[in-house]
Order: C-alpha cells, then structure tokens, then sequence
C-alpha cells in the first residue's frame, strides 16, 4: 500500500494543525485532556491517511470487458437517457463511493479519450437522482473497438474537488489511473444497452478488480 499522491498537501497541513493542536493542550491543560486531545489526533490523522491510501492489488485487463473505475457500493442499474453525450438511451451503472473506500477512479476500458470535460454545478448528496447531472462533475468518453463508453465522476456533499488526468486524443489503458475524488462520491458509466451487466444493485465493487459488464463485439 502507498498513499496517493492527492493526499501529500492535505496530509501534509492536517498533520502541522493537528501537531499544533496536541502541544497546546500539552503546555496548558491538564494531562488527562491532553491525552485524550492526542489519542483524538492520532486517530483523525490515520483517517485522513486512510482516505489517500492506495492497496496494491492483481488487477483484471481484459478488453471485452468494462472493470470497475472505482471502489465502492452499485447504487443505480438501470437504462436511462444520456443527454450531455450519447442524447440517446444508454444503460447507466452507478458506484457510491464512501468516505472509507479508496478514493482512486481508474479507466473501465482501454482506447482513445474522445471528451474530457469538467462542468461546474451543485453539491447534492451522491444518491440524490439528480446529482448525475446537477452536480458538479467531469465526464470521459473512451472509444476503443467494442463503441464508446462514457465515465462521470461526481462531486458530492463532502467530496468537492474531482481531479481528472485525461486530456482528448489521450490513448489509455484499462486500470490505468483516470483520476481522484477527494472523500468519496459516485462515479456513474454510460454503457450501449447491449451490455451484459455483471453486477448487482447494492454489491461490492473493487476498482480493476470487479468485472461491471460485457461488451459484445462489434
């Protein structure tokens, strides 16, 4: 395991404030406070280490099918109207991600980046029906042989900042690092609606581990 490196400056501050904080209540409490002010620290800095945290693991690379891009619990399965990109009927599968999953988003597939745009807008909580497209996200369009596959990273009640790494005519691999959400949200992917879920709603996913769906060859 290694920590992230989206988390260097937010660890980096927590742990200068936290420090501060311990050696005041050292210096002008009594000792039983400053010891519960320093078992609280201790345990908030390993939260926010935890939130960075990146496990190593055996990954799935396999181009017939979509891999989870990121950790975290299957919230929405269903077939939908795709308006930003596709303005046709796509099958969406959406990941909740919690403050406790890693918070790393990384490619469903292998291809070529067709769109990478950032948009602006509301923090609603992740599950909110609308978060997908009022709330501030980014949006990713991979092409590769079997069509287009379309990733959304969203921006929640807790999780304001979404860093995305892709850039258009970018070529990417499959588990390949796409991006992070600070402190969890949802990621949701746009699929053709010939795809063969592989999920259930509310089952556990694992980023580049956790097969989403087949993709039948074109």
């Amino acid at each position: 395991m290694h920590i992230h490196k989206e988390g260097f400056a937010t660890i980096g501050i927590s742990f200068v404030v936290l420090a501060v904080i311990v050696v005041i209540f050292q210096l002008f409490t009594t000792p039983v406070l400053s010891w519960i002010i320093t078992i609280a620290a201790i345990l908030f800095f390993l939260c926010i280490l935890s939130f960075f945290r990146i496990p190593h693991r055996k990954m799935i690379a396999d181009d017939q099918y979509i891999i989870a891009p990121a950790d975290g619990k299957v919230v929405v399965i269903e077939e939908t109207t795709e308006e930003e990109y596709f303005k046709s009927s796509r099958m969406q599968v959406s990941i909740f991600m919690s403050p406790a999953n890693v918070h790393v988003n990384r490619n469903p597939v292998s291809g070529e980046v067709k769109l990478s745009a950032y948009y602006p807008g509301k923090y609603l909580v992740a599950w909110h029906p609308k978060s997908s497209t009022l709330n501030e996200h980014q949006t990713v369009v991979i092409r590769n042989n079997q069509g287009e596959i379309l990733v959304r990273q969203i921006a929640g009640a807790m999780a304001r900042r979404i860093v995305n790494y892709l850039k258009p005519g970018m070529i990417v691999k499959q588990n390949e690092e796409m991006g992070f959400i600070k402190f969890g949200s949802r990621v949701d992917l746009m699929l053709p609606l010939d795809a063969e879920i592989k999920v259930k709603l509310n089952q556990m996913v694992k980023g580049g581990q956790t097969v989403i769906a087949e993709i039948k060859v074109r």
